[in-house]
């Protein structure tokens, strides 16, 4: 999971941006409610998901209306069903308002990654392959989809470029060699991780040699992943990626990598189908 530090910066400029774009210079639907008016309005599932987002569809509300009674009942990470009520809000009427789609926008996004990651690391649970997520993010919700993610019950890669060295082959060209590479990477943050993207068998023998903490293989056949396993044991962690779904992503587990990425439940997911409606 994220520290508390980095979701609440990262709450706090994403509920910014929301409602900067959405209300503008003001929200004139809400204008046609009453001022003082309160009401109860409660966000339902329309489908069975994961629910991620609640830091950010609160923080929404509470901007708006300080004074807003939020009743989750769902926790972050539950399974929900078509009908059932996720959130009760009681309030200013204009608040609720105009605070609904950029809630909602969160909430269906974030529970979306989550559902996903679900899914995912649900089916490969047995095994004692790990689940990463890269930089694969929509703009902007970087931390949001990290953390959703991680409610998901996947686990995150970089958060950014940072955090470890990801050399892959544009940096091996640049540098001359992978031995060059990792020896660049070792002398520019030696506390860094060094991960460095392999295509070739005879490339992970160079990953090895030079040392590489983590070593992805990309696009191998599950052939070469046992035969790479088998090369890497006690040297190397091995990570799979490229193309990977639902379908591959057991076999390749089977295989015995240590990480497998997993972009999709990032950069391909669905929205979930959630609603909001005022009793």
């Amino acid at each position: 999971m994220l520290d508390v530090k980095t979701l609440q910066a990262a709450v706090c400029a994403n509920v910014d941006a929301a409602l900067n774009e959405d209300v503008g210079t003001g929200d004139i639907s809400a204008l046609l409610i009453p001022e003082s008016r309160s009401s109860v309005a409660r966000i339902i599932a329309r489908e069975k998901a994961v629910i991620a987002g609640h830091l950010w569809a609160e923080a929404v509300f509470r901007r708006l209306d300080p004074t807003v009674k939020i009743d989750w009942r769902v926790q972050e990470g539950d399974w929900v069903e078509p009908d059932d009520a996720i959130v009760v809000l009681e309030g200013n009427s204009r608040a609720l308002l105009t605070g609904e789609r950029p809630a909602m926008n969160f909430l269906q996004t974030l529970s979306a990654t989550a559902t996903e990651s679900r899914l995912l690391s649900d089916s490969v649970a047995d095994t004692q392959v790990r689940l990463w997520t890269p930089r694969k993010t929509l703009p902007g919700l970087r931390i949001a989809q990290k953390h959703s993610v991680a409610v998901g019950g996947c686990s995150n890669h970089r958060i950014g470029l940072y955090d470890a060295f990801l050399i892959k082959e544009n940096h091996i060209t640049a540098c001359g060699s992978i031995v060059q590479a990792v020896t660049a990477a070792r002398a520019l943050a030696p506390g860094k991780p060094v991960e460095v993207e392999v295509e070739t068998l005879y490339e992970l023998d160079q990953a090895l040699s030079a040392g590489a903490d983590i070593i992805m293989l990309d696009n191998f056949t599950l052939e070469d992943m046992r035969v790479a396993v088998s090369r890497a044991a006690g040297k190397a962690k091995l990570e799979a990626s490229g193309g990977i779904n639902d379908k591959t992503l057991r076999p390749i587990a089977e295989t015995g990598v240590d990480y497998i990425s997993v972009g999709a439940v990032t950069k391909n997911c669905r929205a979930i189908d959630l609603s909001m409606r005022f009793e």
